[in-house]
C-alpha cells in the first residue's frame, strides 16, 4: 500500500483528532472553566472524527483479513458514528456527564486504541515506523 490522497486526509484527520481531542475533553475540568475552548476544540475535534472515519471507508487492504477489502479495523467507523450520535443525543436531553463519558470513550477506542492497531508491522503507518526503525538502528 503507498500513500494516497485518501490515505493522507484520513491520516491528516485522525493525527489532528488525536492531538487536540485532550484539550478539548479536559477543557471544563480545574479551577478554571473554559466552555467556549471546550466548544471550540470539541466541534474541531468532532469534525476531525467524521473526516477520519469517513475517509477510512474510501481506503482497503486486500492484503490483510478482509471482507471485501475492510478489514477489522474498519469495525471503529460504525463505533465512532454511534458514540458521536450518543454524545449529542445525551447533550440534547441535558445529560452532561453521559456526553462527557460518551466523548472520553469515543477519544479512547477511536483515538488511542484504532492508533496503536494501526502500529501494527503490516499496516501502512507500522510499516513506515518498523522500517523506519530498522533503518535507523
Amino acid at each position: 500500500m503507498q500513500m494516497t490522497p485518501t490515505i493522507a486526509i484520513h491520516m491528516s484527520a485522525a493525527l489532528t483528532a488525536l492531538l487536540i481531542g485532550p484539550f478539548a475533553l479536559w477543557a471544563r475540568l480545574g479551577r478554571t472553566v473554559r466552555p467556549q475552548w471546550h466548544r471550540a476544540l470539541g466541534y474541531a475535534f468532532v469534525t476531525c472524527m467524521l473526516g477520519a472515519a469517513l475517509s477510512s471507508l474510501f481506503i482497503r487492504d486486500f492484503g490483510l483479513p478482509n471482507i471485501a477489502g475492510f478489514t477489522p479495523i474498519h469495525l471503529f467507523v460504525p463505533l465512532t458514528f454511534a458514540l458521536l450520535y450518543r454524545a449529542f443525543a445525551h447533550l440534547r436531553a441535558g445529560n452532561v456527564q453521559g456526553h462527557r463519558r460518551a466523548m472520553q470513550w469515543l477519544y479512547f477506542s477511536a483515538c488511542i486504541v484504532a492508533g496503536a492497531f494501526s502500529l501494527l508491522p503490516h499496516r501502512y503507518l507500522g510499516n513506515l515506523l518498523w522500517s523506519g526503525l530498522r533503518a535507523w538502528m
